[in-house]
Order: structure tokens, then C-alpha cells, then sequence
């Protein structure tokens, strides 16, 4: 499997996705082997992983990556692509639209390939011009060599049957189920209890539009507090403006990547789950939050509200009063919220389970869709 690296502290789905998926092959029996940027073990998290090794099953090989702005990606995708031709696998799989870019070499090759789009990512605001240009590359390649093309959304689905007139396989992510726990770390570290804060959990980048929901909470009379859970990527200059919007309300407070207890902690504590992107591929975040038992606000983007199949609330897309008014609702009933919650976990439950994704993808390396 060939894909991203972990963001920062925590990873980003398409490593989740990477990693469930591998780690549950193996233990089918299948032979698996994931290719992994030098430096940043996608399995393990291990800074200092440069060595090739096996985590729960899975060979874990890193590859050359020429460690520079925008060549990072690039490089470990095509190296990547090389190593694993010359293990002739039965079936290569790509994840995500830049690391297709190199598709084409496995399929001269005579290997099978299939790709996962998680998400339109040329349409991201961190990408400038010439990255957007090769992200989209990497997509026109997997919608026109991949043997098998995975989408996470019906949304995703149309795009591919309306721009290239290909079929695609729509294969959801899957989540685990959660356990709730009481606030313990995040009382003592940040003064939060239960049911006394809004959360956004998420990179802090543009197309997320955190700044809708600092814009909306400072308008809504409230003694809750909001919880900005994440860190920038590539986007430093954005996490500055998001600091200085919110400079003044002190009911704002910005924790940085959390992940482990914390984040547990975080999920199973808020009184609402706030997603307001206007551009998502399978937000791993909902996914958790919904599975948490939380009641989810998000915007109303297809990519979300399919997910949440009315078992939370939705707001339009990039306006604020919108989403103050969707907030205001939920504050004047609270009844409203752990019914939404509890709706919200048993629906995930029964929808996004990984046997049925690793399934769903073994038929797709067979050349079947279910």
C-alpha cells in the first residue's frame, strides 16, 4: 500500500484507513506490505523508523524521500511505486490523489492496481497553483489506469462518473467502537467538565473553515466554552489569524494536537461536535465523534451529511448565522443533544464496520464490486 505520512502528532485518515486496513489483511492471511516515507513510521509512529520491519503482520518498508517542500510526496510515491514492482504483489494500492501520480509505472508493469481517492485534495486552499496541478494529475491517473478505483462517497461517486465517465467502487471508512470516559486530564489542563464546551477537533486549515465557528460562537451568549483541538499544516500564517480572531473571549481556547486519553477525553465530554469544512473527503473526526456518542453539527457539504443520515445537524455551508442559529438551537434544548448523540453512536455502529470495508476492498483487488 502506497500512501500519505502521519500529520504532526496525530495521524490524518488516510494513515488510519492505511493502517486498519493492512493490520486486519494480515491477520486474513494475506501478504501485506506498506510502503512508508523514510522518517515517520505510518504503522507505529516511530520517528527514528528508517529501517524496514513487521508491525502486527505488515512489512512495513520505508522509501527514499528527497525531504524538501513540495518534493516530499512526489519522491516517496514514485520510489515507492519502484520498490514494490519489484516484489511483484498481485495488486498495488494507492491511497489519495497525489501518490497516483506514478500509477502508471505499476500498470506498464503488468500489476494490478487500485486507488482510494479520499477526498478531491487539488481543491484544498493550503495548495498553490503548481501542487494543485500535480495533485489533479495523480487523479486524472487513477480515473484513467487504475484497475480499481475506491471512493468514500456517493458525492465522490458522481464526480468521477460525471468528469470521466468512470465507475467507481463507493467503500466508506470504517470506525471502532468507543467507550466513553469522564473528564479526568482535561479538567486538570484545561479547566473543562462535562457538557461545558463546543469542540472542534481537526487540522487547522482553511477548507475545515474553523474561523466560521469562532465567528459564529462569539456571537451566541453562552457561558460554554469552545475547544479548537488541532494543529496547522503547511498553514502556519492561518493558525496565526485563527489567534488573533479569537483574541478578546477568553471562552476560546486553542489545545494543539491531542491524542491518546486526552483525545478520548475530549470526544466523550463536549456537549457538541462541530465540523464546519467546505471541502472533506470521509472526515475520520465524524466518524469518532459519532461513535463517541456525540451530537455532530456539521456543514451540510454531501461528504458530511451523508454520514451523519439525520442523526445530527446540519448548517448551510460557509455562512456563520447559519451555524449560530443551528448552536442556538441545541443550547435552548439539551434534551435534543443526547438524543442526537445516542442516535449518532448506534448508527455508525451498525454502518461503518472495518470487516465489512476489508470486505468491500479484497473483492476490488479480485476485480469484483460489492
Amino acid at each position: 500500500m502506497i500512501g500519505h505520512k502521519r500529520y504532526g502528532s496525530r495521524e490524518g485518515g488516510v494513515e488510519v484507513v492505511v493502517t486498519e486496513l493492512a493490520r486486519r489483511m494480515a491477520a486474513l492471511g494475506h501478504v501485506v506490505t506498506c510502503y512508508d516515507r523514510s522518517g515517520a513510521d505510518v504503522m507505529t509512529g516511530d520517528q527514528t523508523g528508517a529501517c524496514e520491519r513487521m508491525v502486527d503482520g505488515v512489512r512495513v518498508v520505508p522509501v527514499r524521500t528527497i525531504d524538501k517542500k513540495g518534493l516530499a510526496a512526489l519522491s516517496s510515491s514514485f520510489f515507492a511505486t519502484l520498490a514494490a514492482i519489484r516484489q511483484r504483489p498481485d495488486v498495488i494500492h494507492y491511497h489519495a490523489e497525489g501518490p497516483c501520480v506514478p500509477l502508471s509505472l505499476a500498470r506498464w508493469a503488468g500489476i494490478r492496481t487500485v486507488a482510494t481517492i479520499h477526498g478531491l485534495d487539488w481543491q484544498r486552499a493550503k495548495w498553490g497553483k503548481l501542487a494543485s496541478t500535480y495533485i489533479k494529475m495523480g487523479e486524472k491517473t487513477a480515473a484513467n489506469k487504475a484497475d480499481g478505483l475506491i471512493v468514500l462517497s456517493k458525492a465522490a461517486e458522481s464526480y468521477f462518473k460525471d468528469e470521466y465517465s468512470r465507475d467507481a467502487t463507493v467503500i466508506p471508512n470504517g470506525i471502532d467502537g468507543k467507550i466513553s470516559c469522564p473528564a479526568d486530564f482535561i479538567t486538570s489542563k484545561w479547566g473543562l467538565s462535562t457538557g461545558s464546551y463546543i469542540l472542534f477537533l481537526g487540522r487547522l486549515v482553511p477548507e475545515k473553515r474553523p474561523e466560521l465557528l469562532i465567528e459564529a460562537f462569539k456571537g451566541l451568549d453562552t457561558d460554554k466554552k469552545l475547544v479548537i483541538a488541532g494543529g496547522g499544516s503547511d498553514t502556519s500564517e492561518y493558525e496565526s489569524q485563527l489567534h488573533y480572531l479569537a483574541a478578546g473571549d477568553e471562552r476560546i481556547a486553542f489545545t494543539g494536537f491531542v491524542s491518546g486519553g486526552p483525545l478520548a477525553e475530549l470526544y466523550s465530554n463536549c456537549f457538541a461536535y462541530v465540523l464546519p469544512s467546505d471541502v472533506e473527503g470521509m472526515p475520520m473526526s465524524l466518524l469518532e465523534a459519532m461513535a463517541y456518542g456525540c451530537c455532530c453539527v456539521t456543514s451540510d457539504i454531501p461528504e458530511c451529511a451523508d454520514v451523519l443520515a439525520g442523526n445530527g445537524v446540519t448548517f448551510e455551508k460557509g455562512s456563520a448565522e447559519s451555524l449560530r442559529t443551528a448552536l442556538c438551537a441545541l443550547l435552548a434544548d439539551t434534551g435534543r443533544v443526547g438524543l442526537l448523540g445516542a442516535a449518532a453512536r448506534m448508527h455508525v455502529e451498525e454502518a461503518y464496520t472495518w470487516d465489512s470495508v476489508v470486505e468491500r476492498t479484497l473483492a476490488v483487488y479480485e476485480g469484483e464490486a460489492r
